[in-house]
């Protein structure tokens, strides 16, 4: 029987994730599965907003050097996650089917209802830009941490409300906290809600075995925004949102981008991500464009 040794964050999301990919692989396959915890510096450190100490890399730099080193066969990953540009030995082997896209707000049943200068909790540039365009008078504070360490400090008065990712609340059984805001007031994270596995490039293999589970709109659609992110030259310091959905003319991406402040934005909408990006950044002020890479 094939032993699939497969690598995961420890945190009770991730953990929840690996576990689906477990499931969806012994469906798929028979197999045995292994789950292997590895801490990441992005758990260790929780005080500073990512952007400051080194990005998305935190969630992924462990895991990668386990992935190389043999130590595990896999990797599972929130695609928001994952930097846009990854090593060549490592490839996005599959994914699972998207959950929902949206965020959501805990603390107050809409934007409306905070009282003025609310505070919200979040580490996004994205989400703290969109709540600033919203509401200009609310004020961002930083939030790090899982779900429940957030929902402690919120409840500890640190913030009047935060933002968390609907598709997180609902693998944790914890669909009952918070109002999903319409995708019209709040486009999402690229590639939130989107579960991906990992491999060595050169396991043709392990590649094999992934392609079954995978779910072929969701990894259109996710490929698509990647690329989008890595034609805006876009890091975490840059506030982008963007959802690629499959219509019946085809592929859509809807995508804005937005200054640290959330003064002043821009959306358009298009098929091409690399037209996407020349377009929004062709329509975009500077305090937009000095964050990306143009």
């Amino acid at each position: 029987m094939t032993h699939i040794r497969l690598g995961t964050r420890g945190s009770p999301l991730a953990l929840v994730q690996a576990n689906m990919v477990r499931d969806a692989l012994i469906a798929a396959h028979g197999c045995a599965v292994e789950i292997v915890a590895v801490r990441t510096t992005g758990d260790r450190v929780q005080d500073r907003a990512l952007a400051e100490i080194g990005g998305k890399a935190l969630w992924t730099k462990e895991l990668d050097r386990a992935l190389l080193a043999g130590d595990i066969d896999c990797a599972v990953h929130s695609m928001k996650d994952v930097e846009t540009i990854r090593p060549a030995q490592i490839a996005i082997a599959a994914m699972l089917e998207r959950a929902d896209v949206r965020d959501r707000l805990v603390g107050a049943d809409s934007f409306a209802a905070l009282p003025p200068g609310a505070r919200i909790g979040t580490s996004s540039p994205r989400r703290a830009a969109q709540v600033r365009t919203i509401r200009p008078d609310l004020v961002p504070v930083l939030f790090r941490g899982n779900v429940d360490t957030r929902l402690a400090r919120l409840a500890a008065g640190e913030a009047e409300a935060t933002l968390l990712a609907a598709a997180g609340l609902t693998r944790l059984g914890r669909d009952d906290i918070g109002v999903a805001i319409p995708l019209d007031t709040m486009l999402p994270a690229p590639s939130q809600g989107a579960v991906g596995i990992e491999v060595r490039a050169d396991d043709a293999a392990m590649r094999a075995l992934l392609a079954a589970i995978g779910h072929r709109e969701t990894e259109a659609c996710v490929l698509a925004e990647r690329a989008l992110l890595a034609a805006l030259d876009a890091d975490c310091h840059s506030p982008v949102a963007a959802l690629a959905r499959m219509t019946s003319q085809g592929l859509s991406i809807d995508a804005a981008l937005f200054a640290e402040d959330g003064s002043e934005s821009v959306q358009r909408s298009g098929s091409d991500p690399a037209a996407l990006a020349a377009a929004l950044l062709a329509a975009a002020p500077p305090s937009i464009r000095a964050l990306f890479g143009s």
